[in-house]
């Protein structure tokens, strides 16, 4: 891949985005191995070729002097987070659209991306964080709860979801992509709106439950299993945030 005339777009950790044209150049560091990326790779290209959701094409798996790298379609427009950002007098209207487009997800199904269930419990149990009796316990939630092989984002939030020029929704970021329990995908993005600003999780919280005719207690549920799952990302600052929500489990 040419690492000539592109310029950077948006930086997170471990990972920056360039725009090169009409494309965009996803860069990742040392920490992601090759087939960290692959999979990234993989899920887009499943979710793109099985799904009706509006997906930046997959073009390119390839490698720079930075890291490995996924080259996509560019896809012009602005992030719901940046519209919520310019617009908060709008918020309710952005969150209707993001909870719908949510639910639109949850409607497909990809029958040979991974199961949500097993993602979920290897990274509990690789969390030494937490001791072997908590581990235990959030396992056990986690088996208890009803299978279902729906399309989960697993990291859905507003600066995943890409707003073009003919108000069309994008939805980039597939890394996490797996097949499960819907509410599991939501109290993972009522965690991530959590961590930031918690009216804004309150008011998704309220509106997925109501759209989607989900008791909140059940989404509920889910919180200390995907809190155990956000902190294998290894996230300092948010690490005692995490340990809150897993602590107040009632364990059954």
């Amino acid at each position: 891949m040419e690492a000539t005339n592109k310029e950077v777009i948006f930086t997170r950790p471990h990972k920056t985005i360039y725009a090169a044209g009409d494309k965009v150049i996803k860069v990742f560091d040392e920490r992601y191995t090759k087939a960290d990326v692959l999979n990234e790779a993989r899920n887009e290209a499943l979710v793109e070729e099985n799904t009706d959701l509006n997906i930046p094409a997959l073009l390119e798996v390839s490698h720079m002097e930075e890291g490995w790298c996924l080259v996509r379609e560019k896809v012009e427009g602005k992030t719901l987070e940046q519209l919520m950002q310019e617009e908060p007098e709008k918020l309710e209207t952005y969150m209707e659209m993001f909870v719908d487009l949510q639910l639109d997800v949850h409607k497909q199904k990809v029958a040979t991306i991974k199961r949500l269930r097993h993602k979920l419990m290897d990274q509990i149990n690789s969390l030494k964080d937490l001791d072997a009796t908590a581990r235990y316990e959030l396992a056990t939630r986690l088996e208890s709860m009803p299978k279902h092989t729906k399309l989960c984002h697993g990291d859905f939030n507003p600066s995943n979801v890409i707003v073009d020029q003919q108000n069309r929704l994008w939805i980039i970021d597939w890394a996490h992509a797996a097949q499960g329990n819907a509410s599991a995908d939501a109290a993972m993005t009522f965690l991530l709106f959590s961590l930031e600003d918690e009216k804004k999780a309150e008011i998704y919280m309220k509106l997925f439950c109501k759209k989607s005719d989900t008791a909140r207690q059940y989404v509920n549920r889910w919180l200390p299993i995907v809190a155990a799952a956000q902190m294998t990302k290894k996230k300092e600052k948010e690490k005692d945030f995490l340990m809150r929500w897993i602590d107040v489990a009632e364990y059954q």
